[in-house]
């Protein structure tokens, strides 16, 4: 069996691997969690049609997820509606198998409220939790300066972010299960709920989440913050 189709649309065909989500991969894994953080299901009667979107302000991560789906669809560019907003990629594809494949995941239209964490299998689960941190979560290095100038570290902070508490409570834990965290309590915010971890917690998600990774299914600049903690906890 093929694992490429095509999408018409306006007479215009394109292709995509419509059986991507059919087997657990860490490629798959990742692009799952990116999704279940930055993606949506749209059931768009309107044009007789079922769209998986994925957006971010880093292209190359939709480049690559793209590339990984094999899709011929176009990236659009999205431009900010305010000042300091900034430019979003966008990557929308037709596909009703591919689109009942992900509500089979869990997905569905309209889910930032009420979505809860998937069953992952293991070998899988890393993947998915470092694709959904870089969809929705961050991570920071806070320093000080010490008596002879040098910057000290003060704290290592990963934050998980959604709009369903029931999300972020599978999530919360499944990961103390797996390894052993502190942190129990998830946070209300004014926009969404909160999954705080701290330094010793966030050392311990930094080697689950990018120790078994394959080349290139992260994205670079939140890896960066991670090498300069290692780097600056190197000369204490």
């Amino acid at each position: 069996m093929s694992i490429t189709t095509y999408h018409s649309m306006v007479g215009i065909k394109f292709y995509v691997n419509e059986n991507f989500f059919n087997t657990w991969t860490p490629q798959m894994g990742y692009v799952l969690g990116y999704l279940y953080a930055d993606g949506s299901l749209e059931d768009a009667s309107y044009l007789r049609g079922k769209y998986i979107r994925v957006s971010s302000t880093d292209r190359q991560t939709i480049v690559k997820i793209k590339r990984w789906l094999k899709s011929k669809h176009t990236i659009v560019k999205q431009t900010p509606w305010h000042a300091k907003g900034k430019e979003r990629f966008l990557l929308r594809i037709g596909n009703q198998k591919l689109y009942e494949s992900l509500l089979e995941k869990g997905l569905y239209p309209n889910k930032s409220l009420t979505i809860r964490l998937p069953k992952v299998p293991q070998h899988c689960l890393a993947h998915f939790v470092r694709g959904y941190f870089d969809g929705d979560g961050c991570v920071n290095l806070y320093t000080t300066r010490g008596k002879r100038g040098q910057r000290v570290i003060r704290k290592l902070t990963i934050i998980f972010t959604s709009g369903s508490f029931d999300f972020l409570l599978g999530l919360c834990d499944t990961l103390q299960r797996k390894l052993k965290l502190r942190q129990l309590k998830i946070y209300k915010g004014t926009r969404a709920y909160q999954l705080r971890y701290y330094t010793s917690d966030s050392v311990k998600l930094f080697q689950f989440m990018y120790e078994t990774y394959p080349t290139h299914t992260y994205l670079p600049r939140k890896l960066v913050t991670f090498k300069k903690f290692f780097k600056l906890r190197q000369r204490i």
